[in-house]
């Protein structure tokens, strides 16, 4: 008997799409538009060219692009000769990008040259020094045993930039991709399975240090039943702002196109004036995004108004306290949204609304299991299930759970039980209506902007400073991000750093929305019995002190 949603691998996805869609638009960024048919002729570009520069089956590949065209190429393309795609954030800087290089043992780098203010190069200068004269298909580089080729795209470098003649460009390798056969990538792609590894990506966890989340093709029956949840059909156009690199534009923006027939309009980055041109310009009927996002719109929107009635929904995550009142602001002056929960451990939308819930269901819950998705809510001491509107920690089952957590064994066992539950470390509850709520972390993650951020991660590179002898990092409210890093600092013996050289010390090392906004100083933590420092007083204590 065959299986009610049949398995296929979303290196197929492109050419289906370019079969049941043809002409039809696909894709719009900056003025370019491409066909499904073009779409997917790229797609097998890209992947002629990868297969020309040696890229075998299982090999990890880390794209650390911002939102452009080549990145849906590219990110097909690897998937479809059997490689794993490794998205990078686009955030990071080069000590998270030098651990997830490590970590991931990856084979190949492919990576922005110069973007606005970002220099990616310098980056890579500071990740790859003594850059050798090799060959730049086959470099080789001590401290990345496993890393043989770095390929660059963008524009030429600008006058007085750094530039790496060594390195191979991404028209070079699209050269050498024309000499491969077809035939071979039809047989690479024939022979990936379903049930392989497709992509990591990489999330900040409990351990003070990145996890990589890997998954197979599950996403696709994920996305699958979203755009029926979501009614999304070839009349749609999605606009894409939120970063490919990330769980929630990876989904929405090119499977839900590849699956739907929907086009899409690609953004570089997120601007809430250039945004709302695009709505009013492409007729956008389908935006997602967090609160922050919504939040930006609508007030450029008051100083601005632009003709934005095509907007039909989309989705934006509620159920936290701080997102309520941007929730029910944006059903009055943008649209109608569902809420949503997921995670990368999960996928996106385990938990989902309806177009026709409540307004109140929709702005301050997080939704309704989604279709292969059960949740529990525990009391995280006993383990015991807790009593309809009791909040406790989320649990997840289903059939996306990832497959583990990439060379951690000891997380993975940690994180998903004998019985297949997910251990979220979120603090929610299951309404008498049957919606989950999301409130928060149990665990001291921190999510500022959308993103996560492991205060131990943040905690570990403040130690490395001589000024600090013990630190603990806390979330402050912040009404934009939702909230931000504050930094409790106990200066070392006979030294008294100055707050703004601690946070300087964190520039360009770490992730901007990692650096801690605040730093208090103190004599010493309020401890628990145990010996752990007890947070929830330094979060009162911020409070307290940052407002004053």
């Amino acid at each position: 008997m065959r299986e009610w949603f049949p398995k296929s691998t979303l290196g197929e996805l492109p050419e289906g799409a370019a079969r049941a869609f043809a002409g039809r638009e696909a894709l719009c960024f900056e003025g370019r538009r491409w066909s499904f048919t073009e779409l997917s002729e790229d797609v097998d570009r890209a992947a002629r060219a990868l297969l020309a520069l040696g890229i075998q089956p299982g090999e990890k590949v880390c794209l650390w692009l911002n939102n452009r065209p080549e990145f849906i190429h590219l990110m097909f393309a690897v998937i479809k000769i059997g490689a794993v795609l490794i998205p990078v954030n686009t955030r990071l800087r080069t000590r998270d990008v030098d651990y997830v290089l490590k970590q991931s043992n990856s084979s190949t780098l492919i990576a922005e040259q110069y973007s606005g203010p970002v220099n990616y190069l310098a980056m890579l200068h500071e990740l790859l020094p003594g850059l050798p004269d090799a060959d730049p298909a086959a470099l080789a580089f001590p401290q990345y045993p496993d890393l043989q080729r770095v390929l660059l795209l963008g524009d030429a470098p600008q006058p007085g930039t750094l530039y790496w003649p060594e390195a191979l460009r991404w028209p070079e390798a699209l050269r050498r991709g024309e000499q491969a056969g077809a035939g071979e990538l039809a047989r690479r792609t024939g022979a990936v399975s379903p049930d392989d590894t497709a992509y990591i990506m990489y999330t900040s966890g409990t351990t003070g240090f990145p996890k990589g989340v890997m998954h197979d093709h599950a996403v696709i029956r994920n996305v699958t039943d979203r755009i029926n949840r979501m009614a999304i059909t070839p009349q749609d156009v999605i606009l894409m702002y939120l970063p490919l690199f990330h769980v929630f534009g990876f989904g929405e923006g090119p499977l839900v196109s590849m699956l739907s027939g929907a086009r899409q309009v690609l953004t570089p980055t997120f601007d809430a004036e250039q945004c709302l041109e695009l709505i009013e310009r492409e007729r956008v009927t389908i935006m997602h995004g967090f609160d922050l996002h919504f939040r930006d719109m609508m007030l450029a929107q008051q100083r601005n108004a632009r003709r934005l009635s095509s907007l039909r929904t989309g989705l934006l995550p509620a159920g936290m306290h701080n997102a309520t009142a941007i929730a029910r602001k944006t059903q009055r002056e943008l649209m109608p949204t569902l809420s949503c929960f997921g995670m990368s451990e999960c996928g996106v939308g385990a938990g989902l609304s309806h177009l026709d819930s409540s307004e109140e269901q929709r702005c301050e819950s997080s939704g309704y299991p989604a279709p292969g998705y059960q949740f529990r809510v525990i009391d995280p001491e006993t383990g015991l299930d807790q009593p309809t509107g009791v909040h406790g920690e989320i649990l997840v089952r289903g059939y996306m759970l990832m497959q583990g957590y990439y060379q951690k064994p000891k997380e993975t066992a940690e994180a998903i039980d004998s019985e297949g539950w997910l251990h979220s470390g979120d603090m929610g509850l299951l309404r008498p209506d049957g919606c989950l709520r999301f409130m928060g972390r149990y665990k001291d993650m921190l999510k500022v902007g959308g993103e996560n951020v492991d205060p131990m991660e943040v905690e570990s590179h403040l130690l490395e400073h001589a000024g600090v002898h013990d630190v603990a990092v806390v979330g402050y409210p912040d009404e934009r991000l939702g909230e931000v890093a504050v930094a409790f600092v106990m200066p070392a013996a006979g030294g008294s750093p100055d707050p703004q050289q601690l946070i300087d010390h964190c520039r360009g090392r770490i992730a901007g929305f990692k650096i801690p906004r605040h730093v208090l100083f103190v004599e010493e933590f309020p401890m628990t019995g145990s010996g752990k420092v007890r947070k929830v007083e330094l979060r009162e204590l911020a409070l307290a002190q940052i407002k004053a």
